[in-house]
């Protein structure tokens, strides 16, 4: 019995017949047909499904296997890259042996997070990551099968009470059961959902879940936590393609109390995510989590002082920071590798201005805060270090 077959990702000897399912699924072709041809009227654009799926027959006919569905993946992202990303940067992954690992990360751009994780490690000669995603982003069944063709298992947000405690449970040992049993990593959010206003705080109820396969009469937590080798990864954008529309979101919940998703939002999000403008990008995998971490929260704690303390502060950020707060005399408690560069200063406030200046006047304040907040938090864990 397959006790994890709703949940995890497809394996090789499943890839050809979803692959040969997914042709043949209207939505999904139309789906693509949309993203590639956003411009053509609709009623003139369907008259391309048949090419579209020609199309994409010849790039799947060879693919049999998960490694050559994620080849696919990274050819595709090779493109993206060269024409959103300026810069792309990794760091800490090379003081790190070959896993396995978790690998619990601030949390985004709903596609882009774990994909950028995963080409690094793939760029670096390693294995990539399973990737865990909530079932509230495959309300449709094709990307449901997108998702775990790339090495993606389901997250059950959407289920409530008993059913809800026995979800987690499954997740807890499916984890589990990748790292120490197939030795595969898992990619994570540190929280449930993007951290839209820029605050990168872990989730203690993330950790717990982790917690809940331990044999609690042979194991301490802490030894537990040791054991599953939790990463701490800080993924940051120049960049946010989504800023106006995180920004849009924040505004209407602080007026109004309640933001309501339209229809198909999440999967619009991740196409902006993907095909947006990001500039430059660094990756900065952590160390694993050690001894002495005897509770949830403690480990949480850590996870946030390892994101926030190697979080990668660009120029959008100080400007940022500086319109909204007005003194960057705080910057100088940053490390050297942060310093503020008053050189470029003008012109990149210039961009950003733009930008910025294209959202709604009453969205504006949220979006700079989108990129201010990760200044003051690590200011807020250094000026706690050095206190």
């Amino acid at each position: 019995m397959d006790r994890f077959a709703d949940i995890r990702p497809y394996r090789d000897n499943e890839v050809r017949r979803i692959i040969d399912n997914l042709l043949f699924n209207r939505e999904f072709i139309s789906t693509i047909r949309n993203l590639r041809f956003p411009w053509m009227p609709g009623f003139v654009s369907r008259l391309l499904d048949p090419l579209v799926r020609m199309r994409l027959a010849r790039e799947f006919e060879s693919v049999n296997d998960v490694r050559a569905f994620q080849d696919l993946v990274k050819n595709y992202m090779n493109k993206v890259f060269r024409n959103t990303i300026t810069e792309f940067k990794v760091s800490g992954l090379e003081h790190i042996d070959p896993g396995p690992y978790i690998f619990m990360c601030n949390h985004r751009d709903i596609a882009m997070d774990p994909t950028l994780v995963n080409y690094a490690m793939l760029e670096d000669g390693r294995d990539s990551a399973r990737i865990a995603i909530g079932d509230n982003l495959l309300s449709r069944p094709f990307a449901s099968d997108l998702m775990r063709l790339n090495k993606c298992f389901i997250v059950k947000r959407s289920v409530r009470g008993r059913q809800a405690l026995e979800a987690f449970r499954t997740l807890s040992a499916y984890i589990s059961h990748s790292i120490f049993e197939e030795k595969v990593s898992i990619w994570i959010a540190q929280k449930e959902g993007r951290a839209k206003d820029g605050n990168d705080f872990t989730e203690a109820a993330i950790i717990k879940m982790f917690a809940m396969n331990r044999d609690k009469t042979s194991e301490s937590f802490d030894e537990y936590i040791k054991r599953l080798r939790i990463v701490p990864v800080a993924i940051s954008y120049e960049y946010d393609p989504c800023d106006g529309l995180k920004a849009a979101e924040l505004f209407n919940t602080d007026r109004y109390g309640e933001y309501r998703k339209g229809e198909d939002e999440d999967l619009k999000s991740i196409a902006l995510g993907i095909i947006g403008y990001k500039g430059a990008i660094h990756v900065s995998f952590g160390s694993p989590l050690k001894d002495n971490i005897t509770t949830p929260d403690a480990a949480a704690s850590a996870v946030d002082r390892q994101i926030i303390g190697s979080y990668h502060l660009h120029s959008t950020n100080f400007i940022a920071y500086r319109e909204l707060y007005g003194d960057t005399r705080d910057i100088s408690l940053l490390n050297e590798r942060d310093a503020f560069n008053p050189d470029e200063y003008s012109r990149e406030s210039r961009i950003f201005q733009r930008r910025i200046d294209s959202m709604p006047p009453e969205h504006r304040k949220y979006a700079l805060a989108i990129y201010a907040n990760p200044v003051a938090n690590k200011i807020k864990i250094i000026s706690g270090a050095s206190s």
